[in-house]
């Protein structure tokens, strides 16, 4: 069976240093074997998460069945003041359209989490701020988690990533969720 993997992340701005981020880990587990999809920019354009709300967008519907049916979770953020960006954080909120699912939330799901910054500071609180997301979510953050300080890392336009280490260490957390989500199916 196929392991499917679903990334979310980047920022409005499309092609960003967050989404070539998430595309190299997303690469990661597609080399394990996955089917990777990712959800980024203007399809995480959602409207405000209202839990009373009971209409969807169509780009709500498609990230939540997304979801649903994925065996493993990427998740990239830009660093916005300390933590997760609006635009991913909103998108973990229609986690909640889950609640009722068999597999409530992210449960059981490995969740490779990616915090992505101009700078240290950001980009570790970021990874941090993901990872209690996760937990709160019932996901299981991958052991590695992935902190890219866009300051010292770029990621070019085809992908390549001019620092070694880190394209490895996205590569080895795309692997991790694959690893995990086979033990699960």
């Amino acid at each position: 069976m196929t392991v499917t993997v679903v990334g979310i992340g980047g920022s409005v701005r499309a092609d960003s240093q967050s989404e070539r981020v998430l595309h190299a880990a997303l690469e990661g587990a597609r080399e394990a074997g996955a089917k990777v999809r990712a959800i980024t920019g203007a399809d995480l354009e959602l409207p405000f998460y209202d839990p009373h709300v009971t209409e969807r967008s169509s780009r709500a519907t498609e990230l939540v069945e997304a979801l649903r049916s994925a065996d493993g979770v990427l998740i990239a953020s830009p660093g916005y003041h300390g933590t997760v960006s609006g635009l991913v954080k909103n998108a973990l909120d229609y986690v909640e359209d889950l609640r009722g699912d068999t597999r409530p939330y992210l449960d059981g799901r490995a969740v490779g989490c990616i915090g992505i910054a101009y700078g240290w500071q950001a980009t570790v609180t970021t990874l941090q701020a993901l990872r209690s997301v996760v937990h709160a979510l019932r996901g299981w953050p991958t052991p590695l988690g992935g902190a890219v300080n866009s300051a010292e890392t770029r990621f070019a336009a085809d992908g390549a990533c001019d620092d070694e280490k880190v394209a490895a260490t996205l590569s080895t957390i795309g692997r991790q969720v694959v690893e995990f989500a086979e033990r699960q199916v």
